[in-house]
Parts: C-alpha cells; structure tokens; sequence
C-alpha cells in the first residue's frame, strides 16, 4: 500500500512537472514575436544569404524572442511595395536595392548616380563612414529605419538583341531600369529606351520580348537565370548597386535600446554576409554565365559611357543639389 501511494505521488509529481513544462514551452513560444522579412530575389540569392544571417544573429541574440520567417521571390510584391509596408507595418524588415528607395528617401539618388565608385573598396569604405550613415539616418525623416547598407554590386548590361560596346551599340534597345529617374535618365542619354517596371515582372518581360535588356550585376543576373532570355552581357559597370537593410518604424520604435540593438546588429551580420557572397559571385558569376551561353564582353572601354551619362549628374544636382554628391567626391576613401 505504502509502495503504491509513493509511485502515485511520484507519478503525480513527475506529470505535475510536465505539466509546468509544457505550459512554460508554450508561453515562450507564444511570447515570441514573429519578424516578417521579404525581398525580390530567390532562396538561393545573394540576398537570401543575407536573410538568413539575419535570421541566425536575431533569433540567437534574443535567445528565440524573436522569430524570422522569410519571404523571397517577390512574394510580399515588389520592391516599391515592401517599402509601404514598413511604412503601414505589414512587413517588418526589407533586404532591397536602392532602384526604388529615392522615391521616399530622395537623398539616396545620390547612390545611383553612374561612375560614382571605382571600385567596391570605395563604394563599401563611403556607405560604411559617415555618409553611408547620415543617409540611413535620413530614412527615419521618411517612416523608415535604416538599418544597414549591403550589396548588389556593379551593375552591367545584358540584352537579346546584340553585343554592346559602345554608347552607339545601346541605342534603341528597350532596356527595363528601375523605377529610378537617375536611372532612367543615364539610359535616355545613351540613347536607349529605358522601361521602369517591377523587378518580379522582368523575367516575363524579357521571355515575351516586351523588353530587350536589363542591367544588373553578376549576382542577381546569376541568381535570376537570366541566360535563359538574354544572350549577351556587357561588363560596363555603370552603377555601384548597394543594398539596404531597412526595418519597421511601427515594430522597431516599440523595442527596448538592448532590442533594438539585436536588430541593428543582425543587420550588419545580414550586409557583411551578402558582401561575402557579391565577392564570391563577382569571381565565379562570370565563367558560370559563359558556360550557360552568354557572350560576355569583358573589355568594354568605359570612357565613352560616361561622357555619355554626364548629364544625368546636372539633373540630379539642379534637383537635390550638389553636398551630398561633394562629400562623397571629397571622402577620403
């Protein structure tokens, strides 16, 4: 009798502790806040890398306070659109290009201006320093927080219709640009006929010959099997292409400093995982894109390019004027 009543109690016990268990596991997993995070790109993508150091570095940080669900492929819409939603909150943190971004932040038209940078060493010293700073800064002026500066790369010129050495070979070609009026006026001065459109509509268009061309760097046309629609690419490193981690005003402006910490440092975990792989790409993207069938045009003299786009710095500084643009040029990077 003795014997059985010690088992009951110790069976009451260990279901008593259990119990306490299971209710403590399911109070921490419903305490946990989930983070929606989107961008336009694959899962296999520059950018998907970035997202999961994000999600690696927040959930671990906050010890599973918070929890990352990504959504790539344009899933959550384009980028134009993931941008209003941190601004009304139905998206928390966006992994994007700067295409669309001059739209609600215009001191960042700065970023893509043509030939601004020489190199990734420049470009990455400039957004790292106090400019890149101040202009992540800016965003929280425009219902944004800026989280961190990532990457792209340089972007280049593909197209299905011929090899393009010169301004003078870019004429005419239908060429889809960002919904980005730096861009789109660098085009009009080489003479093509820049098409702004939404990045998840592009491979469609090309497919149906709405568009000829696009320009991008290796990462994205690698990660977007652009060789199946386009044959030719031309390495004219025409713009520097950063991308930008941005966050929720409506979620972030809720968290404690040591919270929001969390995130500014997955941020960089995000930016300096995807600098990582821009770099890895950088040097197998364009062997990749050969042996896929592309004719790549490494040895494109850019001098008569940026004779070409010159203008498209006069409009820029007779709208926004000219410090932004004089800082960067006077950086000591």
């Amino acid at each position: 009798m003795k014997a059985t009543f010690a088992r009951r109690t110790l069976a009451t016990a260990i279901t008593g502790v259990t119990t306490a268990a299971l209710a403590m596991t399911a109070l921490n997993a419903q305490a946990a806040t989930e983070v929606t995070l989107g961008h336009t790109l694959s899962d296999s993508s520059h950018y998907s890398v970035g997202a999961d150091a994000f999600k690696e570095t927040l959930e671990r940080l906050s010890d599973g306070e918070f929890i990352v669900n990504e959504h790539p492929s344009g899933s959550l819409g384009g980028e134009r659109a993931m941008i209003e939603g941190l601004q009304i909150g139905t998206v928390d943190v966006v992994i994007t290009s700067t295409g669309p971004l001059g739209n609600f932040v215009p001191e960042t038209y700065v970023l893509d201006l043509p030939f601004l940078f020489e190199d990734y060493g420049q470009a990455r010293c400039v957004l790292d320093g106090e400019v890149g700073q101040d202009l992540l800064a800016k965003m929280g002026e425009h219902e944004l927080v800026g989280l961190a500066w990532s990457e792209n790369g340089f972007r280049h010129l593909t197209n299905s219709q011929r090899e393009v050495n010169s301004p003078e070979d870019a004429k005419g070609l239908k060429v889809r640009t960002m919904e980005n009026q730096v861009h789109q006026e660098a085009f009009r001065q080489l003479g093509a006929s820049p098409t702004p459109m939404a990045f998840p509509e592009l491979f469609t268009a090309l497919q149906q010959g709405t568009v000829d061309g696009q320009e991008n760097p290796i990462t994205v046309i690698v990660a977007t099997n652009f060789w199946e629609v386009q044959d030719h690419l031309s390495l004219t490193g025409h713009v520097y292409s950063p991308a930008a981690v941005l966050g929720s005003p409506i979620l972030l402006d809720g968290l404690s400093e040591e919270q929001r910490e969390w995130f500014n440092e997955a941020a960089r975990a995000s930016a300096e995982a995807t600098r990582e792989e821009v770099s890895r790409l950088e040097e197998e993207g364009i062997e990749l894109l050969r042996e896929k069938g592309m004719t790549v045009k490494t040895d494109v003299d850019t001098a008569p390019f940026q004779q070409a786009v010159e203008p498209a710095y006069e409009i820029y500084t007779e709208q926004y004027g000219s410090e932004m643009l004089d800082r960067i040029r006077a950086s000591s990077c």
